[in-house]
């Protein structure tokens, strides 16, 4: 998910372009086809623009992908995008885009189907409920050995990471009291653990960003 100001779209094209979707593609590419199972079934949420998802569509077409969003213009934007991967590639397995907004339970999902679910950039700029809430459905929607990949910007133990990354929690705390750069430690690893995941992996990622993936309690 990015935040409007980070978009750009061009006349007559629903298709929205974000610098930050570019520049991270290829590191959150590597991490994914590192850790994903043959044939897994992929849930993006919050894809904004959709320029991840289709990218990973494109370079890994063995998986099956699934994007999502609550918001009608991203909605416009991913389906523009994969309609010009489809007459590159017919064969991709990209679905149409799900009007999906993580406080509306239940997802338009069956129980236990999603064998990875990514969310990218979005638990900083949405209320600290969406992160309770997006929990709450990986638990219900990911299959026993299934896994949450969150990436951005972290505090670990109350303490930023990077000089960078304390300026942003100020400017998004200026834009909305409810938004932040959220805490590892402090917020992330407990509403986890109470949501029935646990802490997998945590990967250092460019520019002071982690991925953090969280699997299903067994």
């Amino acid at each position: 998910m990015n935040t409007m100001d980070d978009l750009s779209t061009t006349p007559d094209d629903a298709r929205q372009y974000s610098p930050a979707a570019q520049r991270n593609k290829t590191p959150l590419l590597d991490v994914l086809r590192a850790r994903l199972g043959k044939g897994s079934r992929i849930l993006e949420i919050a894809s904004g623009s959709g320029e991840h998802i289709v990218h990973f569509a494109r370079e890994m077409s063995e998986h099956e992908f699934i994007p999502s969003d609550a918001h009608p213009a991203a909605l416009a934007s991913i389906a523009a995008w994969r309609e010009v991967l489809r007459r590159e590639m017919p064969e991709v397995r990209l679905h149409i885009p799900l009007a999906l907004e993580v406080a509306q339970q239940p997802w338009p999902l069956e129980a236990e189907s999603i064998d990875a679910m990514l969310c990218f950039n979005m638990i900083h700029i949405a209320p600290w409920q969406a992160t309770l809430d997006l929990m709450a459905g990986a638990a219900r929607y990911l299959t026993p050995e299934g896994w949450l990949l969150l990436y951005g910007p972290f505090s670990r133990h109350g303490v930023h990471q990077a000089e960078s990354n304390a300026a942003f929690h100020q400017s998004l705390q200026a834009r909305d009291h409810r938004w932040g750069v959220r805490d590892l430690e402090e917020e992330v690893l407990p509403a986890a653990q109470d949501a029935g995941l646990t802490m997998t992996e945590i990967i250092e990622m460019p520019a002071n960003n982690l991925c953090l993936r969280l699997s299903r309690r067994r």
